[in-house]
């Protein structure tokens, strides 16, 4: 189902789809087709972890009139953490898609290996309740 189709489903939502770029994206990564801006969504360039941060996207969000957010993203830990929190604390009602959410695994400071799915369940229920509902995919389109 096409992501308008599907915010259209949704409660009297509008729905305002936007890229974010990143430029620390490494030479030769491309974005695939599947989640390339829709002809008129606004893209963000940003060059931090956070969505918000040297962007007008807060200010943009607001003028539309537009204060629930469905967020999803690369990576869990890093840029969706940080754009999550930020949202909430900003005054936003956030949903994160968990299954549209990836990161990789990671290794703490005494050498233990955290397998990704490790790293991204851990995250989410940090973000759970305070920042975030958590959903997925499913959930989102059945509205």
């Amino acid at each position: 189902m096409a992501r308008n189709q599907a915010a259209s489903r949704s409660r009297e939502t509008r729905f305002y789809g936007i890229g974010l770029t990143s430029s620390s994206r490494p030479a030769g990564q491309q974005t695939r087709r599947f989640a390339l801006p829709i002809t008129g969504e606004p893209l963000y360039a940003k060059n931090v972890n956070s969505a918000f941060i040297g962007t007008s996207l807060e200010q943009d969000l607001w003028a539309a009139g537009i204060e629930d957010l469905v967020l999803s993203g690369v990576t869990t830990d890093h840029c969706v953490n940080t754009s999550v929190r930020m949202a909430a604390n900003l005054g936003f009602s956030v949903t994160l898609v968990a299954d549209a959410c990836y990161t990789f695994g990671r290794t703490t400071p005494n050498g233990l290996e955290l397998n990704a799915e490790a790293v991204h369940d851990a995250h989410l229920a940090s973000l759970m309740g305070e920042f975030a509902r958590i959903e997925n995919t499913n959930d989102i389109i059945a509205g």
